[in-house]
């Protein structure tokens, strides 16, 4: 599909620092992205790591979730200059959806991005004009690109909130399980956004072809963090 002009679009550029803003009350503060079990087996024991950690996450579910923001954004700008196309959304929706779906193979993972997303479809729907075929509980990435559409901001720009998303939530998680210094930990951050910035620009690309075609890079390790993470008797974040 042939990039979308988004009318408004400098306009809404703080609409972008508000969706990748740690701070909106979507639920990201509830989840640690596999962070968690990973300090809990000893993977994570320190900025090194983590800085690890957040590259392969980057590379792997980073560049899924942005491929996925990127595509929908997309979708949801055609649908909108277009009614006959407007009616089909739902079913386009779920195309996406069911690949996210056959995409994550950890149910852990298929359960917590399908709360996120319902919690950031709450959200949106009170901020942006969401249209109101959107289903509740899509996939994270899925209500992403849908809400960056509401909010005016183009393709890429879902693409760079996903990807920011799938390091940024991770990492205050490990700040609060290992007790490391905030600024120590925000070095790391600024250390690889130039690796964000290129997933996002790898992911947007991609977004151009049929929902089938989007990346699929798999993370084993984080499928199988997920399930210990599941079963915990003790634990801090939700996943």
């Amino acid at each position: 599909m042939d990039a979308v002009e988004t009318p408004g679009h400098v306009e809404a550029r703080a609409a972008l620092l508000l969706l990748a803003d740690g701070r909106l009350p979507a639920g990201g503060h509830a989840h640690s992205g596999g962070v968690e079990a990973a300090v809990v087996s000893g993977a994570i024991t320190g900025l090194d790591s983590l800085a690890e950690f957040l590259r392969g996450r980057l590379a792997t579910a980073g560049l899924l979730a942005a491929a996925f923001a990127a595509a929908v954004c997309r979708v949801v700008h055609a649908t909108a200059a277009d009614a006959d196309q407007a009616t089909r959304l739902p079913d386009v929706l779920a195309v996406f959806d069911a690949e996210v779906d056959a995409r994550t193979p950890s149910p852990a993972q298929r359960d917590a991005s399908r709360a996120q997303g319902r919690a950031l479809m709450r959200v949106a729907r009170v901020a942006w004009p969401v249209p109101p075929s959107v289903p509740a509980a899509p996939h994270h990435c899925v209500a992403l690109g849908v809400v960056a559409a509401a909010a005016g901001l183009e393709p890429r720009d879902g693409a760079l909130a996903a990807a920011h998303a799938s390091v940024n939530g991770p990492a205050a998680a490990a700040v609060r399980l290992l007790g490391l210094d905030p600024l120590a930990v925000t070095g790391v951050l600024a250390e690889i956004a130039a690796a964000v910035d290129r997933t996002a620009a790898a992911a947007d690309a991609a977004a151009l072809g049929p929902a089938a075609d989007l990346p699929a890079g798999s993370a084993p390790h984080l499928d199988l963090l997920a399930e210990r993470h599941r079963t915990a008797q003790v634990r801090m974040f939700t996943s």
